[in-house]
């Protein structure tokens, strides 16, 4: 099997993991450097990834796949190291809704996809501000110091809990496209 650019930079992604989930048990403020740059790698290439299978013409059903995989996992695992924190205990309730939410939207599109309407929970531009938002309040909890409670601490607080609400809102949506989806109206049968 030849792995194209796409999919190197996605399993590069996956391979990130550990090494993150090491490094942020670093004393700080080396830790929090080095947690956060690997973590802005792995953001950035999120987006170089999807970029260069559009424009070289290389999707995959590997890629497909693999992609959102490392995306949860790379999230999930921050969100796990930040909640095991002591002292960041605010964050559980929407670490919670999210992975809850990533877990539950992939069962969904699988689902969608076995049943032939994959295309009716693709990914929308309300799921990209999402993720933004996720990866921005995740960076700014890296870098916080959790023993002085400052701006970045508070602005991480703040831009997690937003992101969980639209979390929670992109998911409604997407269930909702499924549930019209697979429960046509009078009117389309």
């Amino acid at each position: 099997m030849k792995i194209n650019w796409p999919n190197a930079l996605t399993l590069f992604r996956i391979f990130l993991i550990p090494i993150f989930a090491a490094v942020y048990y670093f004393p700080p403020p080396l830790g929090n450097v080095l947690a956060v740059s690997i973590f802005i790698i792995a953001a950035f290439t999120d987006w170089l990834d999807g970029y260069l299978a559009r424009v070289l013409n290389q999707t995959s059903a590997l890629g497909a796949f693999l992609d959102p995989v490392a995306d949860k996992l790379m999230v999930a695992v921050a969100l796990v190291l930040l909640v095991s924190d002591n002292n960041l205990h605010y964050i559980a309730l929407p670490a919670a809704v999210i992975v809850g939410r990533e877990i539950a939207i992939s069962a969904l599109r699988e689902w969608m996809a076995e049943v032939g309407r994959k295309s009716s929970v693709a990914v929308s531009f309300l799921g990209k501000v999402k993720t933004v938002l996720q990866m921005f309040a995740i960076v700014l909890l890296l870098l916080s110091n959790p023993l002085h409670a400052g701006i970045l601490l508070v602005s991480g607080y703040l831009a997690l809990y937003i992101a969980a609400l639209l979390t929670l809102w992109s998911m409604v949506v997407y269930l909702k496209a499924a549930w019209d989806d697979s429960h046509p109206t009078l009117e389309q049968k």
